[in-house]
């Protein structure tokens, strides 16, 4: 013969509550950062870690007046707020002198500044490639690319591109 306990529900139901406290709830979905890093703030970074250095030799080419004037019109039009102009004066530089990196990142600084990311690090890795890999022209391609990276969300490629960065200065010359 089996004798019922009135416990047993208790018991049970007792239990059944003390397992259920120890089952942790699903954390909410993380919520995804969104940078609100607008172009042109990116552009004043790009200033503000790759601009010149009083101790150190920075040597302009002679440039074509075409080209010249093209790069005046294209700082003249982004001045004024139109960048498509300012691209499309830059771009017919290009077709004159498509190896010039100062062309190069002044091109890759548009696309900067019209959100174009992919294509503003293009820009400036061709500059990189073509260009001096030290002075400010060469911290401004990779400051570029580095501002680039993180408008796509890829830190770790970004401060790989910041580690360029010091590669870029020379030390000057110690005089007494």
């Amino acid at each position: 013969m089996k004798i019922r306990s009135p416990f047993k529900p208790l018991l049970v139901t007792g239990l059944s509550l003390a397992l259920a406290a120890c089952v942790t709830p699903t954390p909410p979905a993380a919520k995804p950062v969104v940078d609100t890093t607008s172009p042109a703030q990116r552009l004043a970074a790009v200033d503000t870690v790759a601009g010149p250095d009083d101790k150190e030799l920075s040597v302009q080419p002679l440039r074509d007046p075409e080209v010249e004037d093209l790069r005046q019109a294209a700082q003249a039009q982004r001045k004024a707020g139109d960048l498509a102009g300012a691209a499309a004066s830059l771009e017919q530089a290009l077709q004159i002198v498509a190896g010039d990196p100062a062309v190069l990142q002044e091109r890759a600084e548009i696309a900067l500044l019209q959100g174009q990311w992919q294509e503003a690090e293009i820009f400036a890795r061709k500059a990189i490639d073509l260009g001096s890999k030290t002075g400010p022209l060469c911290r401004r391609h990779w400051a570029t690319i580095e501002q680039s990276r993180l408008a796509r969300n890829q830190k770790e490629n970004a401060v790989s591109a910041h580690a360029q960065l010091e590669g870029c200065t020379v030390p000057g010359i110690k005089r007494y």
